[in-house]
């Protein structure tokens, strides 16, 4: 009896703590997943990646809970990307500016004046076929790239003058991120790039160490560049686009169904992104005036380019593109040119 008994209780004790450790140590795909990126809190960037995790959460009635961590928590860009590479980060966004150190095919999106404005970009990155192209040197990496995410189109402030066209640049010492194609394309225009980090750029500004920096509109109002950048040129050079990218063994765990919902995830996460940054220029944080209030208000201006002198910049950046087409491939290279021409508005 006492040994039936005994034999019972184990039994019981066996199956409490099986219970308790499936209880505690979920399985893989329904363990929270952590979503690095360096967007601030407020900004587009950031409200995507929560509105992703919003969706996945809510179409897997809670079973998948992604963990959003902004303004670099969880490292800067490239130590993201090696963490999602190696299976120790579930989920990030990195720009393709950094992506290319992993995927040098990631430069074609980083080629200056590519696109010949907004809307046209936002057509052509929204593209399926090209999606399928681009997302396709991911995985050979080790990456699952399933969308886009963006920190804004780029544009050119500076101390010294009005910049028009590709004449104005020569001789500007400017700040560039430091990525190869980014400093080929300041070389080309006859400007002396340096790639000194984003913390450093105001002061280096304020110090005369450079004359501009290319950042978008949003951000050089908001790191308040315009403070010691009175010239603001809407050359709209480059979309710092961003890929969604999640570990090969964290995709692995996900079922079909939940694989499909990650990708339904990342294009509300790019509609959030662009409407948020929309409202932004509108509506800055704080302050509640638009970007062009603001301008006026602090002696800022801001230089729109006509399609004559945008298409000037077009010409004198074709040494930088047919450079980076054998680091990029003829296929994709073509197919980008091929969806700007469909798609253009």
């Amino acid at each position: 009896m006492k040994n039936n008994l005994a034999g019972t209780l184990t039994t019981l004790l066996v199956c409490a703590i099986a219970v308790t450790l499936l209880t505690e140590f979920p399985s893989p795909a329904e363990a929270a997943v952590k979503f690095g990126h360096v967007a601030p809190p407020f900004h587009g960037q950031s409200k995507g990646v929560d509105a992703f995790a919003a969706y996945v959460k809510e179409k897997t009635d809670g079973r998948i809970d992604i963990a959003t961590f902004p303004a670099g928590q969880l490292g800067g860009e490239r130590s993201m990307a090696e963490q999602v590479q190696s299976g120790t980060l579930q989920m990030a966004t990195i720009t393709t500016a950094v992506m290319q150190n992993f995927v040098p095919q990631s430069a074609v999106m980083d080629l200056p004046f590519l696109f010949p404005n907004r809307a046209t970009a936002y057509a052509t990155l929204d593209d399926a076929e090209l999606q399928e192209k681009f997302f396709s040197y991911f995985p050979k990496k080790g990456f699952i790239a399933i969308g886009w995410t963006e920190n804004e189109i780029r544009d050119f402030s500076n101390s010294i003058r009005p910049v028009r066209t590709p004449e104005d640049i020569k001789g500007l010492k400017v700040r560039v991120m430091n990525s190869p194609v980014y400093l080929d394309t300041f070389k080309q225009l006859g400007a002396s790039p340096v790639g000194i980090p984003f913390p450093e750029i105001y002061n280096a500004l304020q110090t005369g160490v450079i004359d501009a920096q290319e950042n978008p509109i949003l951000t050089t109002v908001l790191a308040k560049f315009s403070e010691v950048n009175k010239y603001i040129t809407l050359t709209q050079h480059t979309v710092t686009e961003c890929v969604i990218i999640v570990s090969i063994d964290y995709w692995e765990t996900l079922s079909a169904g939940d694989q499909q919902i990650f990708r339904d995830a990342a294009k509300i996460a790019i509609k959030t992104n662009r409407a948020v940054n929309a409202e932004l220029h509108q509506k800055l944080p704080k302050s509640g005036i638009s970007i062009e209030q603001y301008a006026k208000q602090n002696g800022v201006e801001i230089i729109s380019l006509t399609p004559q002198e945008r298409e000037q910049f077009r010409k004198a950046m074709l040494p930088v593109w047919e450079k980076y087409r054998k680091k990029i491939g003829n296929e994709l290279f073509n197919l980008v040119q091929e969806k700007i021409k469909a798609h253009k508005q």
